[in-house]
């Protein structure tokens, strides 16, 4: 049987992973999940921090790395909830190296596991979830262009998944897509908001079944960004339509 997520207290006994978990972001979903009664796992690729206690610190720790996403498909049988927060942000570096890891990190992996996540849901017949955080780089400038083209192709491919999603009527596979404004992080200290503003925020609008979760002090994001996603599904649908005749 598969698993509802849809209850008043969707969190409540609910299994969390999240990438990341040692970012100032995660680190404060960590603590608001747990409040809300979630066994929460962290999964890191910085072993230094894992011994720390506290309510950001998760419940379990997974070390993993890029390019090695396969190999956390046994951890993620029983996860209800995979969050996608890991990133790497080059800023004003446009080198062939950060190019490429930025790439790595920032699209792929994420895409990797997305997929990992979906196949998962499907064999086991147990509903799932993922949110990815794409950001409002996926649409706008973040003053570092390496960092806006990897978050645009992540973000556009999970348009693409979601519309595909969507045509096949599919409710086995749920995706939340993150739209945040700029917080304060080790990745961006200029950051307005705080992360334990953005955390409470992204808890709240997920308790609905909207996909996107926007979270930002720019009223131009809440305009835009379903617009553009509007226009993306009603790309592929007619894509779909153009080839089928």
């Amino acid at each position: 049987m598969m698993k509802n997520l849809s209850s008043t207290s969707r969190f409540k006994g609910s299994k969390i992973a999240i990438t990341g978990a040692n970012g100032s972001l995660s680190k404060s979903l960590i603590k608001e999940l747990k409040r809300k009664g979630a066994h929460v796992v962290g999964l890191t690729h910085n072993k230094t921090n894992n011994s720390n206690s506290g309510e950001s610190t998760p419940d379990d720790w997974i070390v993993w790395s890029c390019g090695k996403e396969k190999l956390l498909s046994r951890s993620l049988v029983n996860i209800d909830i995979l969050i996608l927060n890991h990133g790497f942000n080059p800023k004003e570096m446009i080198g062939s190296n950060e190019i490429n890891q930025a790439i790595e990190i920032n699209s792929l992996s994420h895409w990797r596991l997305i997929e990992i996540f979906e196949d998962l849901a499907l064999s086991n017949n147990n509903s799932k979830e993922v949110w990815i955080n794409t950001s409002e780089a996926e649409f706008q400038i973040a003053f570092s262009p390496v960092y806006e083209i990897t978050k645009r192709l992540i973000g556009e491919l999970v348009s693409l998944k979601k519309s595909k999603l969507l045509l096949e009527k599919t409710n086995y596979f749920i995706i939340k897509k993150l739209i945040l404004g700029p917080f304060k992080s080790r990745l961006n200290p200029q950051g307005i908001m705080k992360p334990e503003f953005v955390a409470k925020k992204i808890v709240q609008k997920a308790e609905k079944d909207d996909y996107l979760i926007i979270v930002t002090p720019n009223p131009i994001t809440y305009l835009l960004m379903p617009i553009i996603e509007s226009f993306r599904r009603l790309y592929t649908l007619l894509i779909k339509r153009i080839y089928s005749k």
